[in-house]
């Protein structure tokens, strides 16, 4: 049985080593189930998550296009006010 929760249950440091993995590759369906049994029980973890995620896509938006520095600017400020509402 401690086997099986083991396997199950994360620590919050692999949790967010599995969001971060999640953007750049695929998960396993194993790393898939833990992380998300892990979520359901963290808060902490579920906003890390979404932040991540508003950061991941901004990131690869900017990436994409060669802004200037005033809509740079303004990337910044919507990432901000967006990770303000997930709180």
């Amino acid at each position: 049985m401690k086997k099986i929760m083991q396997i199950l249950f994360l620590s919050c440091l692999k949790a967010t080593e599995l969001i971060e993995k999640k953007f750049h590759f695929k998960l396993s369906i194993r790393e898939k189930l833990q992380l998300k049994m892990h979520k359901m029980m963290c808060e902490a973890c579920t906003k890390y998550d979404k932040q991540s995620s508003i950061l991941e896509k901004g990131i690869s938006k900017t990436l994409k296009n060669n802004y200037t520095d005033i809509e740079l600017d303004n990337l910044k400020l919507m990432i901000h006010k967006k990770i303000e509402q997930s709180k």
